[in-house]
């Protein structure tokens, strides 16, 4: 059963379209993953998916359920747990949980909120204000408090951000648990390896369209290879005057001159009749941080 089914899915404020063409589907117990830069669509796909806005155009289903007609019945199978602190910190942790869980109207409130504290290592300073938090300590409780209920997808936006090594285990291991249970969690994050750890499936987001989308061995593994060639520091000027003048796409990086598989060949014949010394040429490895500046054009292109 798919969690959330989306088909072409626009959104535009006047003349700026945000959301070009999205379609996707997100399984029922998976961990989707959603990458883009900044300004990508990320934040307004999830506002629409959490009823939040209206799109343009397109159809969303959620849970079966279709978004543009069961708005209320959508909100109380889903939880979002966003960028933005929603704690109150004049309250304590157990307070914050207490308002929530009423708000949600769970019956029994102190055994809901006694069993999620636990699960998630809270009980220790559960009873003190949450202003004496650490920043680890305020994300795993604004995380508990989206956990509160039955909702059938938790989407979590950017929820390890600033956060300490140790923590960010933690909350990895809070993921997992999650999925475990059964839940569909829609995830965005900063960090690739995070999204190379826990996600079933990724989509990369770019210029209001998904461009790439697949899990991440299918992504990696699909990937356009690409070979790096390493020339003495005394010849790097040359070799990019020449490479250029031969309108030969490349990236310059620390590891030397990042070249697609159909042009190395032409590359190292350039260089070797020019006189240039290659010091290495290998086949770059791919990673999820390679991919995502490819497909969205970040970095140095030339």
């Amino acid at each position: 059963m798919e969690a959330i089914t989306i088909q072409h899915l626009k959104k535009s404020y006047k003349d700026n379209e945000v959301l070009k063409d999205i379609s996707l589907s997100v399984k029922c117990g998976e961990v989707f993953t959603l990458l883009g830069e900044n300004g990508s669509g990320k934040t307004t796909l999830i506002n629409i998916l959490c009823t939040l806005l209206r799109p343009s155009s397109g159809k969303v289903m959620i849970m079966n359920e279709p978004l543009d007609k069961n708005q209320e019945k959508i909100r109380k199978l889903i939880s979002l747990n966003s960028q933005s602190n929603t704690l109150d910190e004049e309250f304590s942790g157990y307070e914050n949980l207490k308002l929530i869980a009423e708000l949600r109207g769970i019956d029994n409130v102190k055994s809901e909120v006694n069993k999620l504290s636990k699960r998630l290592n809270l009980t220790p300073f559960l009873n003190r204000k949450v202003a004496s938090y650490s920043g680890g300590m305020k994300r795993r409780l604004d995380i508990a408090m989206s956990l509160i209920g039955d909702a059938s997808i938790i989407f979590l936006d950017e929820p390890t951000t600033g956060v300490d090594p140790k923590n960010r285990l933690e909350i990895w291991n809070i993921i997992n648990e999650i999925r475990d249970s059964g839940k569909t969690i829609f995830l965005t994050t900063q960090y690739l390896e995070e999204a190379d750890l826990l996600s079933d499936h990724i989509g990369f987001i770019n210029d209001g369209k998904i461009v790439l989308y697949g899990t991440p061995d299918e992504i990696k593994k699909n990937a356009e290879e690409k070979y790096i060639i390493q020339v003495p520091e005394k010849d790097v000027a040359a070799a990019e005057y020449l490479l250029k003048n031969e309108n030969i796409k490349f990236e310059k990086n620390d590891m030397g001159f990042e070249i697609n598989e159909q042009l190395a060949q032409k590359s190292l014949k350039v260089l070797i009749e020019n006189r240039i010394t290659i010091e290495s040429f290998k086949l770059m490895e791919m990673n999820l941080e390679t991919i995502f500046l490819n497909v969205t054009g970040s970095g140095e292109r030339k």
